[in-house]
């Protein structure tokens, strides 16, 4: 039925069509490839064709078109041609492309001599690709004898090295199935052949090629030829139309019209001078079958209807279909079912396997039942097509019809002038926003929610400003995007020492934590981790001007993550850390969501400045805030009241800054890592002026080329006589003050003469102003001369910047110690020590820790006085301080008779009283207990300067029993350390700024807490400890021999108190 219908339906076409002459060559079968189409459909669509004998004119046919010579029928030696992917199947054409040479030459050659016939084998391999066979084993041994029906050279431009043709297209007519015997000639047996050479050949393109040979030719090839999707096509990559070197079968008068063609062993026989393969083949020949067998019915109707299927799925297949059932002899498909499973083998898809099934299927029976199955997997596969077709042409339609409908929309609007108020644009914005990060589940849900809301709503309602608001915070929050970290341990050590001179244990410490980010893969907080030690917050501890928010610069910038600052100190608002409510008016985010809005990044670094310095007001605690935005086991799902959905904080890296630890709230502590930062002693506050702050400072005041220097002499002075603290903030100002001050002194040197202003000239005694109508700048007289004019209210506006003024290089400016004073005023520290020479009985040195971070040698002064006993203390004392005075006065007394103070009984030595008269000393006043008709007075210098801490300690229970004892205290011996109530020496801190204190006072013994060695020995340069010796104690009794070493006392001591 279905051949019947696809007859009559080309029955009209087919009458136009140039019939065969020669049976023997059977009509080929069209497959949808441009090169059928370039063979034979294209032609005989252009114009309709005469038969052969006549050429339109009624005049007989030109002697110069000859007959083909019939295909032989028994061929025992050819040469083999390996095909890769699929297997070719007689009837239907196939194009492939030969690039080895010596094919290609015996190619040539067998057109030239009229015998283009070869056998085609598939390889077994379905990566190989080659175009001889060295082995059986390389290909399937049935495959097809086919005819090269023509060959197209490359074109020009595509030769291979040398010159030479890289390759030829070869377009072959399968006619039988054959099946190899044995291997003849294998391309190991001979050398390489030279290559043939086929001289005389015309360029011209394929539809010339075609419609040649439709016309002059058609004998040649079928005129409905078509090929499989392998065919060649005339158009190269770029899809223009290229040249191709046609080489035409030549006229059968050279092997004779009527002859029989001669043995084939004679025809192969110039083979075997090509490097080629050639096999000894035989006919496969077909089972003998009875075509009214109900089994092959069935088989071919279920073919059929399967044909019909996909015909009915895929247009290009049912013209297929058709065109081969026009094309066939036979009057019913019935009665040619081996031809029937060869092409439903051909137009199918299937795997190679299955193809060569069917092509080495001598039973009938068995082929077309291998067929079938390869036709009902092409039915699925069209079916899941054609879903897939279906399914995208709704979502296609369903987009149009939403498009159409919205133009529609606005037009009405239009109409009604109702024009867009720009929310439509809004809410595009918005969209295109989103579409571009990537949210969570739940946040996009919640932008969907409220970009409806804010549709829905009118543009002067006060809540579509609200949520227009929100909708510009949530679409600018970086969602999934963050910037790429760089763990290199060279690049960081690189980056701090750019940026930061000393503080070699904080570098050490960075580059610990980089490497460990490195092997983690991130130094942030991994979402969801509850491991002892990870997500550790640096917290940065120090004296002011350290460096300590320079150091969070530089670790960002070592991990190429962006930067965020922002300050806590004073902060009493919640709100500022956890934003506001979108109820209250003007309400905005807190400070963090502020920074991923700045950063534009998930995972940037976040400095949290003055950390230690957070207030508490009635708005809420700010500190306890921090903690769920610091804490890793709370900050991936961060809520701020404004965005009021979770926002993953674990990726940011939080670095912390603070003067002292003592203010920090406890839970918030124990959430960060604490880096202690010291101060910077004097040689490496020589290096930072020399290299940093010198040539920021001379560039900043414009000197950049001038001959300015500023001497390492002076920058000694400034920093041990002006700038004494731990940081170099004060340094800098003092050095941007020096070049200022040598600024103003070269401009003023030089005067108008040297540095002319722009515009104007160098005043001269004979110089008049000049009068030009169009000069604008002139000089202005005096404003307090007589007769001065009105300034001019007109102002001359300029978008020019100002040029550099370059100083004369005959200036030179030296800034030494002995003219420092000129630039930076009289010394602030006069001398380093209060007592230089012997010191009174009463007074000792002890070591303080400043709070702007710097040390100092702090004497201890105490007197005696007519009293009751009682204790007093002045030098702004705090209460530390204080309780420490009372603790070594305590002590005193509890050991005064160890001490010599008192005699046995508790009273007062007549030794140590003072007395008019040598009867009065020699005999105690009885009834007079010691110290209780004495009242201490304890004074620390230096009133103004607030004083705190138990370091003090040892210089004041020293500075008591001096006065007691009425005995000298060296003054080049220092000492620090806390006591406690028995006499034992407790360690301190600051010990770094104390030791370089006493270094820079000349201090020659220092007497320390032993517990403190470690501290002294590991964190104190070397070259600060030069010239100091260390005595380490653990009680006060060590103390009081060293200070007193030599003294007679001392002797007392030793009879009265073991040491």
């Amino acid at each position: 039925m279905l051949a019947s219908l696809a007859r009559r339906a080309l029955r009209p076409q087919r009458t136009a069509q140039t019939p065969w002459p020669h049976s023997r060559l059977p009509p080929a079968l069209p497959i949808s490839t441009t090169l059928a189409r370039a063979l034979s459909a294209s032609a005989i669509a252009r114009q309709p064709r005469a038969p052969p004998s006549s050429n339109g004119s009624g005049a007989p046919p030109p002697p110069s078109t000859p007959a083909r010579p019939s295909v032989p029928a028994e061929y025992p030696h050819v040469l083999a041609l390996p095909i890769a992917r699929r297997p070719l199947f007689p009837g239907f054409y196939k194009a492939v492309v030969i690039r080895n040479p010596g094919v290609v030459a015996a190619i040539k050659d067998m057109m030239a001599r009229g015998q283009p016939y070869l056998g085609a084998f598939l390889l077994k391999d379905s990566a190989a690709d080659a175009d001889v066979i060295e082995s059986l084993d390389q290909v399937h041994d049935v495959g097809v004898f086919a005819q090269i029906t023509s060959v197209f050279a490359p074109a020009q431009g595509q030769q291979g090295k040398d010159g030479e043709e890289e390759g030829l297209t070869a377009v072959l007519y399968p006619h039988r199935r054959i099946r190899i015997t044995s291997l003849v000639k294998g391309v190991a047996q001979v050398e390489d052949a030279p290559d043939a050479k086929l001289e005389g050949v015309d360029t011209v393109t394929v539809d010339a090629v075609t419609d040649a040979a439709a016309a002059e030719k058609p004998s040649e090839a079928p005129a409905t030829a078509t090929a499989t999707e392998e065919a060649v096509t005339s158009q190269d990559a770029s899809g223009q139309e290229t040249t191709q070197d046609a080489i035409p079968t030549p006229p059968a008068s050279e092997a004779g019209d009527d002859s029989q063609p001669p043995p084939a062993s004679a025809h192969t026989a110039f083979l075997h001078s090509h490097a080629v393969s050639v096999v000894a083949v035989e006919n496969v020949t077909t089972a003998p079958y009875d075509k009214d067998a109900p089994a092959l019915r069935a088989l071919m109707a279920e073919i059929v209807s399967v044909f019909k299927d996909i015909a009915q799925l895929n247009a290009l297949f049912r013209d297929q279909v058709a065109n081969w059932s026009v094309n066939q002899v036979a009057a019913n498909v019935f009665d040619e079912p081996d031809k029937l499973a060869d092409f439903a083998a051909a137009v199918s898809a299937g795997e190679v396997s299955e193809l060569q099934a069917v092509l080495e299927a001598t039973d009938v029976q068995t082929r077309l039942q291998q067929a079938l199955l390869v036709l009902k997997k092409e039915l699925i596969n069209a079916e899941l097509q054609s879903k897939l077709a279906r399914d995208v042409d709704s979502k296609i339609a369903k987009r149009q019809r939403e498009y159409y409908l919205m133009e529609q929309l606005k037009g009405i609007k239009k109409e009604l002038g109702m024009e867009s108020d720009g929310k439509d644009k809004l809410i595009e914005k918005f969209k295109e926003r989103a579409a571009q990060l990537k949210m969570p589940e739940g946040v996009r849900k919640v932008f969907d929610e409220e970009l409806s809301k804010l549709a829905s709503l009118e543009p002067a309602a006060s809540e579509a400003n609200v949520t227009r608001n929100y909708l510009e915070w949530l679409t600018q929050i970086p969602w999934g995007k963050h910037s790429k970290e760089n763990y290199s341990i060279a690049h960081a050590t690189k980056v701090l020492d750019e940026d930061h001179y000393g503080l070699q244990d904080v570098k050490d410490r960075i580059l610990e934590f980089i490497a460990v980010g490195k092997l983690r893969g991130t130094v942030g907080v991994a979402a969801g981790t509850n491991k002892t030690g990870t997500g550790k917050i640096i917290c940065l501890v120090g004296p002011p001007g350290v460096g300590k928010t320079s150091i969070g610069k530089s670790i960002a910038r070592a991990l190429d993550r962006q930067f965020f600052r922002f300050s806590v100190g004073g902060l009493t608002d919640v709100a500022e850390i956890k934003g506001h409510r979108r109820t209250y008016v003007g309400a905005l985010p807190g400070k963090i969501i502020q920074a991923l809005r700045r950063v534009g990044t998930e995972n940037p670094l976040v400095l949290i400045d003055e950390v230690d310095k957070v207030g508490r007001g009635i708005n809420g605690d700010p500190s306890s805030a921090l903690l769920e935005m610091l804490d890793p086991e709370q900050n991936s799902g961060f809520m701020d009241h404004y965005m009021d959905v979770p926002v993953d904080l674990s990726r940011v890296l939080f670095v912390c800054t603070a003067n002292t630890l003592d203010t920090i709230p406890a839970p918030l502590l124990d959430r960060m890592e604490v880096m202690e930062v010291s101060g910077y002693v004097l040689e490496e506050k020589m290096v930072i002026a020399s290299r940093y702050l010198a040539p920021q400072a001379k560039e900043g005041a414009g000197l950049k080329d001038a001959d300015v220097e500023l001497e390492e002499n002076a920058v000694d002075r400034l920093i041990k006589y002006y700038c004494r603290e731990s940081g170099v903030r004060n340094l800098k100002k003092h050095v941007e003050k020096i070049f200022r001050k040598a600024a103003l002194k070269i401009v003023q040197d030089l005067g108008e003469e040297g540095l002319p202003e722009p515009g104007t000239k160098p005043a001269k005694a004979d110089a008049r102003a000049s009068s030009a109508a169009d000069e604008r700048l002139v000089e202005a007289p005096a404003s307090n001369a007589p007769g001065a004019p009105a300034e001019d209210p007109e102002k001359e506006v300029t978008t020019v910047e100002r040029a550099p003024m370059k100083v004369p290089d005959y200036v030179h400016v030296r800034i030494t110690a002995d003219n420092l004073k000129d630039y930076v005023g009289p010394p602030v520290y006069q001398k380093d020590r209060m007592y230089a020479r012997q010191p009174p009985p009463g007074v000792s040195t002890g070591l303080g820790y400043l709070g702007n971070g710097s040390g100092a040698v702090m004497p201890i002064e105490a007197i005696s006085m007519p009293g009751k006993g009682g204790l007093q203390l002045t030098g702004k004392l705090g209460e530390v301080i204080r309780e420490s005075a009372q603790i070594g006065l305590s002590w005193v007394k509890a050991h005064a008779y160890e001490l010599g103070l008192t005699d046995a009984r508790g009273f007062t030595a007549s030794a140590f009283e003072e007395a008019e008269d040598d009867a009065a000393k020699a005999e105690p006043r009885r009834g007079e207990p010691f110290l209780t008709d004495r009242d201490m007075h304890l004074h620390m210098p230096e009133g103004s300067i607030g004083k705190e801490g138990p370091s003090a300690g040892t210089a004041i229970l020293t500075a008591l029993v001096s006065l007691l004892t009425r005995t000298r205290v060296n003054p080049d011996i220092a000492m620090t350390g806390e006591i406690s109530l028995v006499g034992q020496v407790l360690p301190v801190g600051g010990l770094k700024e104390k030791i370089l204190a006493a270094h820079r006072a000349g201090i020659k013994t220092i007497i320390a807490p032993a517990a403190n060695r470690s501290d002294i020995e590991d964190k104190v340069p070397e070259s600060v400890k030069t010239g100091i010796r260390f005595v380490y104690v653990e009680d006060v009794r060590e103390v009081l021999e060293e200070v007193f070493r030599g003294e007679k006392i001392v002797d007392v001591w030793r009879e009265r108190m073991p040491w």
